[in-house]
């Protein structure tokens, strides 16, 4: 019996653009969407979605500290179709 492919056809857009004295990366996808009940825990320590043993739930909350450690900010906006993470990070100051 042949095997049917699972084909999906995900998009995932990552952009850049400054906003003020921040540069902005900006990464987006059309995939479901993140749950509005799941999304204020996402950056929690240990927090998954995922089943025992398939993930540890570090990995956004290794980001925020990373971003935050180089004064910057991440933010997420999520429906179906439309997810982005935002970085914020600040310029640095020039030289003199």
């Amino acid at each position: 019996m042949p095997l049917t492919p699972w084909v999906v056809k995900g998009e995932l857009r990552v952009r850049t653009y400054r906003e003020d004295s921040c540069v902005v990366v900006e990464i987006a996808d059309n995939g479901p969407g993140i749950l509005p009940e799941i999304q204020p825990h996402i950056f929690e320590p240990f927090f998954t979605t995922k089943g025992v043993g398939e993930g540890t739930g570090l990995g956004l909350d290794t980001v925020q500290r990373i971003v935050k450690k180089h004064r910057g900010n991440i933010q997420v906006t999520s429906k179906p179709g439309d997810t982005r993470f935002q970085v914020r990070l600040p310029l640095a100051e020039p030289l003199t």
